[in-house]
This record gives C-alpha cells, sequence and structure tokens, in this order.
C-alpha cells in the first residue's frame, strides 16, 4: 500500500501525458469512455500490483544518474580545443554548415571528409551525441519492417489524397513502405561496412532484434511476414518460444517477430568516431556548445546567426530532429519533438542475453556488460520541451514491472535514468531533402529509427551538395519535405502497375 499511495501521489505532468499516449495505443478501435475505463483499471492495476511486486527486487542509488549509459563513459572528444574555449571565434564563411552531431551531422561530416573537398563547419549547441543520438536503446534496426510503415502511412494518405480510391491508396502506401525499407536495409549495410572499414571500437554485432507478441498478435505477425515477403523483404520473420529463449534469454508463450539483420552498438561511440575520422582531415571543423539562434536567407548565401557569432555559407544542412520546428516555424504539427525514456541498473536477469535487441509489449530491454537498459515508447511534448530530458520515476517502475513479464525477479540496482526526445513527422515517414529551391536540406523526422535513415540520408545530401553521381535512395516522391509541409504540391509518385 505504502509503495502504491507513493505512486499515486508521485505522478507528473509527463506521466500524464504519457497516459494519454497509453490510452490510444494500448486499446485501439474503442470509443474515448471505454478506452479511459480500461486504461484506469489497467493502472490500478500496475500501482497497487505489478509494479509493487517488480519492485522488491529493484532499488534506486541516491541520486539516480541523469545522464544516459552511453555517455557515462570518457568522451573521446571532451578536451578538443573547441570545447573548453566558449570565446573561440566561428570563421566567417564555409562551404557547407551542418547545425547538429548527432548520427546525422556526424554522418554528414564524415562523408564530407571521404569526399576531400572544401569545408564544412558543424554546429552542435550541446556535445556530440548529447541529444536522442545518445538517449536509444543502442540499435541498428531496419525493422520499422514493411507492414508497420505501410500501416502508419495509409490513413496519413486517405486524408491527403482524397482524390485516389482506396485501393490506389492503399498500393501507394505498399509503394511508401518499399522505398523506405530499401533505403533503410541500405543504411544498415553501410554502417556495418562503415564499422569494418574503418575498425571502429563501437561493441558493433549484427545479432538482430526480438519482438514478444502475444496471442492477440499472432495474426497481425503473420500478415506482416506475409506482406514483407510478397513485396522483396524476408527479413522479418517468426521466432519460437523455445528460440526466444535460447536466444535472448526472453520466457513467452507465443512465437514472436525476429529481425534477422538488426545490429546492438554503442550509439555515442559510433557518433564519436564518425568525428574523429571527420576532424583528422582539413575539411571538417566542429563548434559544439553552439546554439543556432536563426537563419536567413542571403540570396547567394545563408547567415547562420550563433550565439558566438554568424557564419555565411552556400549549402545548409539542418540536422535538428525534434528541434527542426524551433528554427523552422512551418514544420510545426509536422515535426514533433516526442519523449522517449530509458534507464539502466546493475545486476538484473541473468538470463537476459547480451548484444541482442528485446523488445516487449511495451518496453524494450537490453544487457550491456554488467547491468541491463530498459526504456519506452514515445510520447509527444509541447516544442519548448524539446530537450528537456526530464525522465518519469514511474514510468521507470513500470518498466521494471514489464521487464519481469519475461523474465525472472533478480535483484537490480537503477543507477541511470534518462529521456531523449527524437522527432516524429504527422505521417511517421522521413525527410530528406531540399526544404527551399536552392541550397537548404533536412534530414529528419525519423521516428525513433535514427539508425535507419541517418548515415546513407547523410551520405545522399553530400553527395547532391558535390553534385557526384550515386543512386538515388531518397526519391523526392516519397522523401521530399513537401510531402508534409504542402501536400496539395508534393510532386506525389505515380501509382505503379502492379
Amino acid at each position: 500500500m505504502k509503495t502504491a499511495l507513493g505512486l499515486l501521489f508521485g505522478l507528473r505532468r509527463h506521466d500524464l501525458r504519457a497516459a494519454r499516449t497509453f490510452v490510444n495505443t494500448m486499446f485501439p478501435g474503442n470509443p474515448l469512455p471505454v478506452r479511459l475505463l480500461k486504461f484506469l483499471a489497467w493502472t490500478l492495476r500496475q500501482i497497487f500490483l505489478t509494479i509493487p511486486a517488480a519492485l522488491k527486487t529493484a532499488h534506486f542509488t541516491r541520486p539516480v544518474s541523469r545522464t544516459p549509459i552511453w555517455l557515462a563513459a570518457g568522451n573521446p572528444l571532451a578536451n578538443h580545443p573547441w570545447a573548453d574555449d566558449p570565446d573561440a571565434a566561428l570563421p566567417k564563411r564555409s562551404d557547407v554548415v551542418v547545425i547538429g552531431a548527432g548520427f546525422t551531422g556526424a554522418g554528414c561530416a564524415y562523408h564530407w571528409a571521404k569526399a576531400g573537398r572544401g569545408h564544412m563547419v558543424v554546429l552542435e549547441m550541446d556535445d556530440p551525441a548529447s541529444g536522442a543520438s545518445g538517449r536509444n536503446e543502442g540499435l541498428v534496426v531496419m525493422g520499422r519492417y514493411f507492414a508497420m510503415v505501410r500501416d502508419t502511412v495509409r490513413p496519413y494518405l486517405d486524408q491527403i489524397r482524397p482524390d485516389l480510391t482506396p485501393q490506389q491508396r492503399a498500393k501507394l502506401a505498399d509503394q511508401f513502405a518499399a522505398h523506405y525499407a530499401a533505403s533503410a536495409y541500405k543504411n544498415a549495410d553501410l554502417i556495418e561496412e562503415t564499422v569494418r572499414t574503418e575498425g571502429y571500437d563501437c561493441d558493433y554485432a549484427r545479432n538482430g532484434w526480438i519482438q514478444a507478441r502475444d496471442a492477440g498478435d499472432q495474426p497481425g505477425l503473420e500478415e506482416s511476414i506475409a506482406a514483407g515477403a510478397v513485396a522483396g523483404f524476408d527479413d522479418w520473420t517468426s521466432m519460437s518460444a523455445g528460440d526466444v529463449l535460447e536466444k535472448g534469454g526472453m520466457k513467452i508463450d507465443h512465437p514472436a517477430g525476429f529481425s534477422r539483420q538488426a545490429a546492438s552498438f554503442h550509439p555515442a561511440k559510433w557518433v564519436w568516431s564518425l568525428l574523429q575520422t571527420a576532424l583528422a582531415t582539413p575539411h571538417v571543423a566542429l563548434y559544439a556548445r553552439t546554439k543556432v539562434l536563426r537563419i536567413t536567407d542571403q540570396g547567394e548565401d545563408y547567415a547562420v546567426e550563433t550565439e558566438r557569432g554568424t557564419i555565411r555559407c552556400r549549402h545548409l544542412v539542418n540536422a535538428t530532429e525534434s528541434y527542426t520546428a524551433i528554427l523552422h516555424q512551418q514544420f510545426r504539427g509536422k515535426l514533433n519533438p516526442v519523449q522517449t525514456q530509458a534507464a539502466f541498473g546493475q545486476g538484473g536477469p541473468e538470463s537476459m542475453k547480451e548484444h541482442i535487441g528485446l523488445s516487449g509489449k511495451r518496453g524494450f530491454f537490453g544487457r550491456h556488460s554488467s547491468g541491463v537498459m530498459i526504456g519506452s515508447d514515445a510520447t509527444q511534448l509541447p516544442y519548448h520541451l524539446a530537450g528537456n530530458n526530464k525522465p518519469s520515476r514511474f514510468i521507470t517502475k513500470f518498466l521494471i514491472g514489464e521487464m519481469h513479464r519475461y523474465f525472472d525477479q533478480s535483484p537490480i540496482e537503477i543507477t541511470h535514468e534518462w529521456s531523449g526526445t527524437p522527432g516524429f513527422t504527422a505521417d511517421e515517414y522521413p525527410i530528406v531533402g531540399l526544404i527551399d529551391s536552392k541550397r537548404q536540406y533536412l534530414i529528419g523526422g525519423m521516428c525513433g529509427s535514427g539508425t535507419a535513415v541517418s548515415f546513407n540520408g547523410a551520405r545522399h545530401v553530400i553527395q547532391q551538395i558535390l553534385g557526384l553521381d550515386g543512386p538515388d535512395d531518397y526519391p523526392a516522391a516519397y522523401f521530399a519535405p513537401t510531402r508534409v509541409l504542402d501536400p496539395q504540391h508534393h510532386p506525389w509518385p505515380d501509382i505503379e502497375s502492379p
């Protein structure tokens, strides 16, 4: 009872925002009053039964660190001159300015340095990888598998393409899913190739990703596997309960979804490694702790005004994800910040296997060295709270309860607890392309799957800036920002023949 009362009276506003999301995602298809009643019953069960039982073996250090476990280790870039000299002046101009030094910004720097031309400046308002890129589950997941993308894009097309028949919208959703899946697998392959070629030490292991499914999910699992296979994507398959126990250590009663080609890695080490390679050349400079205030179109150039001065450039790349709408007001309501949450604890279930992605119904898990990490789904935030990164203790306790649905209860001491804010587009489909008719690009709206877009998306944009030949992995018909900004004038693709 004491634990339950503590949970009840410890609720905060972001707990309530999470509750609103849960109502809509856990009980779809029901009228709102029914969803609310079901959610109330579920909440009371969590507060009085599930969470108190889980917490019998869980403890929290005093205080719990708010630093992500990925960032707790030493940042090899921390002692660069730009990091300790806030008065260091920006250059007056550069060929390219990239805003943001996460997955995407670091990818741009890497590909630009490899091209060996001109000069690029990367601006980061905090430290590299300090945003969503260092606040995630550490997975390279292209397993926003075909059917999932199809099913998230379709309702959006129903709203903005009333000129098409239902059959045509269904076909168009299939086309969007196919283009996304193809680009995501290519991105994952490029990450692996780069890790191997460069010899990066970022704990990379391509052992797959398991997603638990219960009895009611089995028809949907089978349909998603079949749909992907028909479209030419056979990575997403099913795994028996026995194989799940052997490969991941999870105890389930029904077959799970399995992405064979998914990988795990240390996301911050990946970002730091890319930047170290880029900074070792004369073609890239990085200015961290440098907040961009505004961008002005100067005709032939862009003026990027920051807290330490203004830099002009001919080409501009926005790798700002959930912060995009702060600099570009037209993306409000089109590219929204959402909050995810994770925690790390020493100990945890011994059966949980290392170097494999594990997901339950409402959370993900992973073993790293001496402890385990747990994480949550996303909750939309107001724009001014992007990057606020205030985790909810209630959600952490709920996730501990979720973990014990699949693993034996074992002592765990929570030492780190954090949140992050990736960006979600209205149709849950990424953006790669020009946001004006000139030379300003955006790579973003990755919907929590930055490792499915960022690296190859960065290469694509750098190739466009340099005028290099290469495959068009991100055709404007599918990825251009006008898809969400101005659907009426977007160059929609033709409906392909069967």
